[in-house]
């Protein structure tokens, strides 16, 4: 048979085969080679899974100089027999009949050596440096790889339970949340932008005939299709000119955001339960080989802490209980707690992991901490906003019953400084068959960081975006 008529099977499927004894093709990167002056012995990989599949190299029929570009790194195709394996670590190998060197990788200059591989030699910093070579570590394929399954896993619910998947704009003329943190799209030079009589720039003269940056968040556009179309979901790119370099921030990354005409914060609440629910038990059916890796490698406890969250109730309290609880709390605190002041990582976390030791939804928040477009409560003094807190990472959604009076919302933006002029768009959805609505915005790193137990941000998304990074 040529080895042109035989299609190319991949290593997750030829692991799980069970028909043996046959002739197959096998194309990957070689992650280590080892052996002796009789047999060698090659792991290939081709990102399919965790696993490698094990090749073994005659010596009489690949004489030690026919595999002399066999490195680390390098690109292969393997043509061979699927056998039992004889030996441990593996139930199949490949008793190879022709190997082909696809790409060669110069085992001298190749960042990915044997160790490395592994993460047992080159830290994950270092692995930053290089973004476009980490993905072919363990690591990093099994990040991604989870990745894509909780972004399937998204989706699949949404659909399932009668949700619109909207795309909301990524460039913008409004900011969402008021932070003034964004960045800024134009065409304008640089050098000699057109002034007003002022002196200010004329961003009338600009591509769109006004200011516009990337965007914060694609809740208020998607407030526009759930009061059309029901319930909607947006899950895109976000972007925040924050300089910040935490282990918790990027300036680029991706958010999911419901909005549902007809809900209130209950069913608010109640949908994030769900939905975060649904989405860790996807990841612990499907990810189980990954996961398992993961939990070896970086985080003994990571497999009991997604469980955890599976296998109990979100408790559910106020802010203002909250507060009560950790001003009583006999732990100290680096910041300190009272009414009125936004809670810290620490605080989350105490109230999740040590008070209740489940996942946590607070409630109520004080309107002064919060955004312009939140339900005012009847007391007028908080708003009818949630927060879901999870073990290890403190707030992994955010959200809250939108305000749909048109007096009320007004009055908010007035006290917040919030320019109606730019958001009168907005307003028309209260003036127009306003309906009540809510929803909830999910970071999809934070998820990621959550399942795959990383410890840091810029490890869960392929290319990350920090202040003073753009290499690729």
């Amino acid at each position: 048979m040529a080895t042109e008529t035989l299609r190319r099977t991949g290593v997750k499927e030829l692991l799980a085969a069970a028909t043996l004894d046959r002739e197959v093709l096998v194309k990957g990167w070689v992650r280590t080679r080892r052996g002796n002056k009789y047999v060698q012995f090659i792991a290939l990989n081709d990102g399919s899974t965790i696993h490698n599949l094990q090749i073994v190299a005659a010596a009489e029929q690949f004489p030690e100089e026919s595999l002399k570009d066999v490195t680390t790194g390098a690109c292969l195709a393997v043509r061979g027999q699927l056998v039992a394996s004889q030996g441990k670590g593996q139930a199949v190998e490949v008793q190879a009949t022709e190997i082909t060197v696809i790409g060669q990788a110069d085992s001298a200059s190749y960042p990915l050596q044997k160790r490395g591989s592994d993460q047992k030699g080159i830290s994950l910093e270092a692995l930053r440096e290089i973004a476009h070579l980490r993905p072919r570590t363990n690591t990093f394929g099994a990040v991604l790889r989870i990745r894509h399954a909780l972004a399937f896993a998204i989706h699949n619910y949404f659909n399932a339970h009668g949700f619109f998947y909207v795309h909301t704009p990524i460039i913008t003329g409004s900011d969402a949340e008021g932070a003034g943190q964004m960045f800024r799209v134009t065409t304008l030079p640089p050098e000699h932008p057109p002034r007003t009589a002022d002196g200010s720039v004329d961003y009338a003269e600009d591509f769109f005939g006004k200011q516009t940056n990337l965007t914060v968040s694609g809740q208020l556009e998607g407030e526009i299709a759930a009061l059309a179309l029901g319930k909607i979901y947006t899950f895109g790119p976000t972007f925040r000119a924050e300089n910040s370099n935490t282990a918790r921030h990027l300036a680029e990354f991706w958010m999911v955001e419901p909005e549902m005409a007809f809900y209130e914060l209950e069913d608010n609440m109640d949908l994030a339960e769900d939905f975060l629910k649904s989405l860790v038990k996807y990841a612990l059916n499907h990810c189980a080989d990954d996961l398992a890796f993961l939990q070896e490698q970086y985080d003994k406890e990571l497999l009991g802490r997604l469980n955890f969250v599976v296998e109990n109730d979100f408790q559910r309290l106020t802010y203002t209980e909250a507060v009560e609880i950790l001003k009583s709390a006999k732990q100290k605190f680096e910041f300190p707690v009272d009414w009125g002041t936004d809670l810290q990582s620490e605080h989350e976390r105490y109230l999740v992991e040590k008070h209740f030791k489940r996942p946590v939804i607070l409630t109520n928040y004080p309107k002064e901490i919060k955004a312009f477009y939140m339900k005012l409560d009847e007391d007028g003094r908080t708003v009818r906003a949630m927060d879901v807190l999870f073990p290890g990472i403190g707030e992994i959604i955010g959200g809250s019953q939108r305000e749909e009076d048109l007096e009320k919302l007004q009055a908010r933006m007035q006290e917040m400084h919030v320019p109606e002029d730019d958001l009168w768009w907005y307003l028309d959805l209260r003036r127009f068959g306003t309906a009540p609505h809510a929803g909830f915005g999910l970071g999809f790193e934070r998820l990621v960081l959550f399942v795959t137990g990383m410890s840091n941000i810029r490890d869960v998304i392929p290319f990350p975006r920090f202040p003073g990074s753009a290499a690729f």
